[in-house]
C-alpha cells in the first residue's frame, strides 16, 4: 500500500472537501421529461415541438428564472405516436427524476394515456408526484369531463378554435356545403363534432354534404376520398388532419383539380404544410393559432422569433410551446417551492404576461385562455402577407383575431385535488 505523505494527504482531503462544497453549492437540476414522436411519420413534428421546448429551458436558465440558482434540465423521450410506448417513457422520466412532462404532439388519444398513467403514479407516490403541461392536444374532454388535477393545457381546445373558425365563416357567404373528413381518434372526431354543432349554429343555412374518419398516419393517397368530396358537391372541408396527413389531403385535392376551402386548427404549425399547398395552388386553407409567421403588432413574439432563429438556425413557429416551460417557471417562483402540489396549485388562476399577451390559466379545468387569430395561406403581396414561408412565396393573412375570453367556453371538469 502506498502511504501518502501528511502534506499531500491534506491537500488531497481539502481538494475532496471543495469538491464536495462544490456539489452541495449547485442544487439539483428540475427535470422536465419532453415525451412526443421521434421517430416515425410525425418525427418532424416532435423535433420542432422540442426545439422549442429546449429553447425556452435554456433561456430560462440564463436568466436563472428558477430561485436559488437551480436549473432545468430537459431529458427528451421517444413516444412514437403510441400510448404504450409513451408511457414506459414516462416511467423512464419517473426513473431518472422527472418533475414534469411536455408534450402533445402525440395526439389526444395518447396524450390522455400519459395523463392517466401519471394521475395513477401521482395517487400511489404523495410525494413524487410529476405534472403534466399538454401544448398541442385540444381534445375539450381533457380539460372537461376527463380533467384532472396533474393536467394543465397550454393551447386552446378544440371548441376555441372551431368557435374562432365558425365566427369567421359567418361572414363568408359563398360557403354554402361543408364536408367532414378527419383522423378516425378522440381529436379528429372532436373536430368533426365541434364542425357540425358551431359552424351550423353560425351559419345555419350550411348544408353537411358528408362525413369520414380515416386512420392517422396510414392513408399515402387521399384520392379516393378526394372523389367522394367531388361527388358530395362540397365547396369546403373542415378537417382536423394534421401532418403529413394535411399534406397528402391538400395533393389530392390538387391532383383532382379542385379548388375547395379548408378549415383547420393548426394546419400552418406542422412542418411542409405550407410546401404542400404551394406545390398544389389549389383552394384555400384556413387556421387557427395564438400567432402566425408576420402577423403584425406582435414586437414580443418577432424578437423570440429572431432570437429563436439565431440560435437553432430554424423558423419559430409556436409561441405557446414556448410559453409552457416559462409558465412552469412562474408556478414555481410563485410557489416558492418546486413541491409538486404546491406547484399545481400556484398554476391555478395563474396569469402570465406571455409574447402574445396577458394569459390566465383558469383554475377550474386547468384550461389556458390565451388569444387565437383565423388566418389564411396565401401569395406573398406585400401588404396583407409580407413574409414567405418554408422557403415558398407563401405566407400567412390575418383574417380575424379574437382574445381567450372571447372564446373560453362552459366546463365539465368537476376538479378532484388532493
Amino acid at each position: 500500500m502506498t502511504r501518502l505523505s501528511v502534506p499531500l494527504k491534506h491537500t488531497v482531503l481539502a481538494a475532496a472537501a471543495l469538491l464536495a462544497g462544490a456539489a452541495q453549492a449547485q442544487p439539483a437540476p428540475y427535470k422536465i421529461a419532453y415525451i412526443d414522436p421521434l421517430s416515425g411519420p410525425f418525427a418532424a413534428v416532435g423535433e420542432l415541438m422540442l426545439a422549442h421546448t429546449k429553447f425556452a429551458v435554456d433561456d430560462l436558465n440564463t436568466r436563472n428564472a428558477l430561485p436559488g440558482g437551480r436549473r432545468f434540465e430537459v431529458i427528451a423521450l421517444d413516444g412514437k405516436l403510441s400510448a404504450q410506448e409513451s408511457q414506459s417513457a414516462l416511467q423512464s422520466a419517473i426513473d431518472q427524476g422527472a418533475r414534469a412532462v411536455v408534450t402533445g404532439g402525440s395526439g389526444s388519444s395518447v396524450v390522455a394515456a400519459i395523463v392517466q398513467a401519471a394521475a395513477r403514479w401521482n395517487q400511489r407516490n404523495p410525494g413524487k408526484e410529476i405534472i403534466v403541461f399538454n401544448h398541442s392536444s385540444i381534445d375539450p374532454d381533457m380539460t372537461g369531463k376527463a380533467c384532472n388535477f396533474w393536467h394543465f393545457q397550454t393551447e386552446a381546445n378544440t371548441a376555441m378554435k372551431m368557435k374562432a373558425i365558425a365566427n369567421f365563416i359567418k361572414k363568408q357567404p359563398d360557403i354554402k356545403k361543408a364536408y367532414l373528413l378527419n383522423q378516425d381518434y378522440a381529436h379528429g372526431k372532436q373536430w368533426a363534432s365541434y364542425g357540425r354543432q358551431l359552424v351550423g349554429l353560425a351559419r345555419p343555412d350550411i348544408q353537411f354534404v358528408g362525413e369520414q374518419f380515416h386512420a392517422i398516419g396510414r392513408v399515402k393517397d387521399f384520392a379516393p376520398y378526394m372523389a367522394q368530396i367531388k361527388q358530395s358537391g362540397a365547396d369546403s372541408v373542415i378537417t382536423g388532419n394534421w401532418g403529413p396527413d394535411m399534406a397528402l389531403l391538400l395533393k389530392a385535392g390538387a391532383d383532382a383539380g379542385m379548388n375547395l376551402r379548408y378549415f383547420n386548427h393548426s394546419a400552418g404549425s406542422f412542418p411542409g404544410t405550407v410546401v404542400a399547398f404551394s406545390q398544389a395552388r389549389a383552394g384555400q386553407l384556413t387556421w387557427v393559432a395564438e400567432w402566425h409567421p408576420g402577423q403584425d403588432g406582435m414586437p414580443r413574439v418577432d424578437a423570440l422569433a429572431k432570437a429563436y432563429k439565431a440560435k437553432t438556425g430554424k423558423e419559430f413557429l409556436a409561441p405557446r410551446i414556448d410559453l409552457t416551460p416559462r409558465l412552469l417557471a412562474a408556478a414555481i417562483t410563485k410557489a416558492g417551492s418546486d413541491e409538486p402540489v404546491k406547484v399545481a396549485r400556484a398554476l391555478e388562476d395563474l396569469s402570465f404576461d406571455s409574447s402574445v399577451g396577458p394569459v390566465r390559466m383558469r383554475a377550474e379545468d386547468h384550461q389556458l385562455l390565451l388569444p387565437q387569430v383565423v388566418n389564411t395561406v396565401a401569395p406573398v403581396d406585400g401588404k396583407a402577407v409580407k413574409v414567405g414561408w418554408e422557403g415558398t412565396s407563401y405566407g400567412f393573412r390575418t383574417d380575424a383575431s379574437y382574445s381567450g375570453n372571447e372564446l373560453a367556453q362552459g366546463t365539465e371538469c368537476k376538479m378532484v385535488r388532493p
